[in-house]
């Protein structure tokens, strides 16, 4: 594999586009506007240059991954010669399958496709393809060019030789790839985010405040961010759409997302992505929000 083409430039577009460019891959990004790929390009050189003061590359290194990465409005030009294509769009079932149909229309007979998602079903997104065989998951952990876990997901009909492809591919990234089956949440967010709901509901309860949560999973279980500072970062948004397939999928209570998690994301306060969640990032030091009830 030599060309690879990722499908959206948020955070985890971005970080996907840095890593792959970083290992010497030909990268094109792509995104609906340019406003979104020049910010992207910004979040990309800020990250390389945090590798820059870490000693992690050099000049020469940061300047080599900037050059192979392309940008691009156009899906169909974006995908003319790709070898694997990663799509890291909006966790959003209808989105993705109009995205993949669309992939698989126009890219290259033996191109594998690829999806970011953290929970929605692979076998369901290779529906809308003619190459369900060649569709995987690729969940790349957030901040991706720090993060070493990419967990595999193979679909139904995902072959083994995709699944050996990808694993190797991973990584030649250095990155550790963990082959999960495909269930809701997978394996990460299947455990992960249970434990983010039940830190919401102690805070909803009143058993704890913000900050004593997150100390105690800190100092207690040895976690390095506690479960509401991490929801906060993953987007209070996505936690909750994971929590709903999770809901939706496995049909017990235990994965009912809390009415204080649905209440925030109504509110608008979705993490550090508005500078508003269970804490208040438009200072610093970012300080825990007091939650009426």
């Amino acid at each position: 594999m030599k060309n690879i083409t990722v499908v959206g430039s948020g955070a985890m577009g971005s970080g996907i586009a840095h890593c792959f460019a970083q290992y010497g891959y030909n990268v094109n990004l792509v995104d609906l506007s340019k406003e979104a790929l020049a910010l992207a390009m910004v979040k990309i050189e800020n990250n390389l240059d945090r590798q820059l003061k870490k000693e992690v590359l050099t000049v020469e290194e940061k300047t080599a991954t900037l050059d192979r990465i392309s940008l691009f409005t156009e899906l169909k030009e974006a995908i003319k010669i790709a070898d694997l294509v990663v799509e890291a769009v909006a966790e959003d079932q209808a989105v993705k399958a109009k995205i993949f149909a669309q992939l698989d229309a126009h890219a290259p007979q033996d191109c594998i496709l690829a999806t970011n998602t953290s929970s929605l079903s692979i076998t369901t997104i290779a529906a809308f393809t003619k190459r369900p065989e060649k569709v995987i998951g690729m969940h790349f952990m957030n901040p991706v060019p720090v993060m070493r876990l990419v967990e595999i997901i193979k679909g139904h009909q995902t072959s083994k030789n995709t699944v050996e492809t990808i694993t190797s591919l991973t990584e030649q990234i250095e990155k550790v790839p963990l082959v999960a089956a495909d269930y809701p949440g997978f394996v990460a967010n299947r455990i992960l985010l249970p434990m983010i709901n039940e830190a919401i509901e102690a805070l909803f309860q009143g058993v704890a405040e913000v900050e004593a949560i997150d100390e105690m999973m800190k100092l207690g279980m040895g976690h390095p961010m506690g479960p509401l500072r991490l929801a906060d970062f993953i987007g209070l948004d996505v936690c909750l759409s994971v929590l709903e397939v999770l809901h939706q999928g496995f049909g017990k209570d235990k994965y009912a997302p809390c009415p204080l998690l649905r209440n925030l994301v109504a509110a608008g306060n979705l993490g550090v992505k508005t500078k508003r969640g269970f804490y208040d990032y438009s200072d610093n030091p970012k300080q825990p929000i007091p939650l009426q009830f």
